[in-house]
């Protein structure tokens, strides 16, 4: 093997290397958290998320009238005021600005662990429980998969723009899954080095 190459694998594949890949998936799964749960402050975000909330059995009790949302979605960019008033009396936007707390809580959670290692670890399991919710909506939203409008390919595995949306979501299950060990890591050698220092601490406390 080249030399040169040999030794940029024994770089990449270092233990500090690691670490570096680790971080970055934490900040990068802060800012996926952060952008999208900033977005859904904003009515066009809200409206997107409508079919997800209002199919899912765990979730659909939010809105006030789940089973009518069809003849009312627009459009990324579309503003009809008919269908956005109603999306106000369905109670989209105040869910919508619920789950952009929660969100964007959760990305300040993972993002705070490169500081605190017991918040970075609620953070990383939240980040990854979420994944969960979001994958069940391949389950029980008719849009994820293409509709039969008349072309061939149509139902699964044929994914929409929605369903592609929410299979992403795979990779930041597993991308979460890292973070958690690696902040389950922290706080174990943590609590080892304190355990570890308590009987020095006796012992010079005995002398004097």
């Amino acid at each position: 093997m080249n030399t040169t190459i040999r030794r940029t694998l024994e770089a990449v594949s270092s233990r500090g290397s690691g670490r570096i890949g680790t971080h970055a998936m934490r900040v990068a799964i802060a800012i996926i958290f952060l952008w999208i749960g900033g977005l859904k402050f904003a009515p066009y975000e809200a409206d997107s998320i409508t079919p997800f909330v209002a199919n899912s059995p765990v979730m659909s009790f939010f809105y006030g009238h789940p089973d009518q949302y069809k003849p009312h979605l627009t459009r990324e960019g579309e503003l009809k005021p008919a269908e956005r008033s109603w999306q106000e009396q369905n109670r989209t936007y105040i869910f919508s600005k619920g789950l952009g707390v929660v969100e964007i809580s959760i990305g300040l959670l993972v993002l705070v662990g490169v500081a605190s290692r017991r918040l970075g670890l609620l953070g990383a399991v939240l980040a990854f429980l979420t994944p969960f919710v979001t994958l069940s909506f391949l389950v029980t939203t008719p849009e994820v998969w293409v509709q039969p409008l008349g072309d061939a390919q149509y139902g699964f595995p044929y994914l929409s723009g929605a369903g592609r949306l929410v299979l992403k979501d795979v990779a930041l299950l597993a991308g979460g899954w890292l973070v958690v060990a690696d902040s389950a890591r922290a706080v174990l050698e943590h609590a080892a080095r304190a355990r570890s220092a308590a009987p020095a601490r006796s012992t010079l406390a005995a002398g004097t």
